[in-house]
């Protein structure tokens, strides 16, 4: 069968002895694409976005660690830092540099951490709504005491280690909630989601695949000096995707763009967080003609 008829193949990859998943699209003798998804999504959320880019790029789409059908940290260690290490890795293991990133939210934030770590392994990034926690949201969390930090994170990781994933009674409930969180989205898109974003449990419902772990945000991470002292690194050029409709803030306009060598933002009319899937036509064109 030709291989632009195949679907993805799952891989997977061992990093800090967890097993890591990734879908490969195949075309390797092009170059290397990766697409990171945001916090408590899934890879396969890339699908209509590679099935376009694949004619072109050697796409990979790895499942965060927690996320998709990837392994759950047994410790619960979801800070940035071990996001990372696990990017550098599949980077590392599979030969990938120099690459290009496409990234979503959390994944932006991750892609942005590594491109200023090992500039000299990605050749362009674009990252949707993935620069991190606004200014003022950065500021008021550096006002907390150390004492604070980690009295809340404690609370917080220990609220989540008793609580159960929401359970779905059917998938259709399931898709519902989709629907509900993103009305951007057509129906098809969000049943392809949820189908993929949802397992069965041993009683017949569904849950999402996601660890609830990962909603716990690490008490200790770089501070905001370092982060900008980090991005001042990045030697490629960076796109910054923002949806008009999206709560996140424009880098652009709240001042953080001015810590990147070459980094310009483009914002989406009708577009919400989720902008490769709200604009996606649109959104393909834009990044096509950035990544060439």
């Amino acid at each position: 069968m030709p291989e632009a008829l195949l679907g993805p193949t799952s891989q997977s990859y061992i990093s800090q002895r967890l097993r890591l998943n990734y879908v490969d699209w195949g075309n390797a003798a092009a170059p290397p694409l990766l697409l990171v998804h945001g916090g408590q999504d899934h890879c396969r959320n890339w699908d209509w976005v590679a099935e376009d880019l694949r004619r072109d790029y050697h796409v990979i789409a790895p499942d965060l660690r927690g996320h998709g059908d990837s392994a759950y940290s047994p410790s619960g260690d979801y800070s940035m830092a071990a996001f990372v290490y696990d990017l550098a890795q599949l980077i590392h293991q599979q030969h990938l540099a120099p690459v290009r990133i496409v990234a979503h939210s959390m994944g932006g934030n991750i892609a942005l951490r590594y491109a200023g770590v090992f500039p000299e392994t990605v050749v362009k990034l674009v990252a949707i709504e993935g620069i991190g926690p606004s200014p003022e949201q950065a500021a008021q969390r550096a006002r907390r005491s150390p004492q604070q930090k980690l009295r809340n994170w404690v609370e917080e990781t220990r609220k989540l280690s008793g609580r159960i994933p929401r359970r779905y009674a059917s998938i259709e409930e399931a898709f519902a909630r989709m629907q509900a969180e993103n009305r951007h989205l057509t129906e098809a898109q969000a049943r392809y989601l949820t189908l993929h974003g949802a397992m069965q449990n041993e009683d017949g419902t569904y849950s999402w695949k996601f660890d609830n772990y990962a909603r716990s945000s690490s008490p200790i991470d770089l501070p905001q000096h370092e982060l900008h002292e980090l991005w001042r690194e990045i030697t490629c050029p960076v796109l910054f995707v923002n949806g008009k409709e999206s709560w996140a803030s424009n880098p652009e306009t709240d001042g953080r763009l001015q810590y990147f060598r070459d980094g310009r933002v483009v914002v989406f009319e009708g577009a919400g967080h989720w902008v490769h899937h709200d604009r996606l036509e649109a959104f393909l064109e834009t990044v096509r003609e950035f990544l060439a």
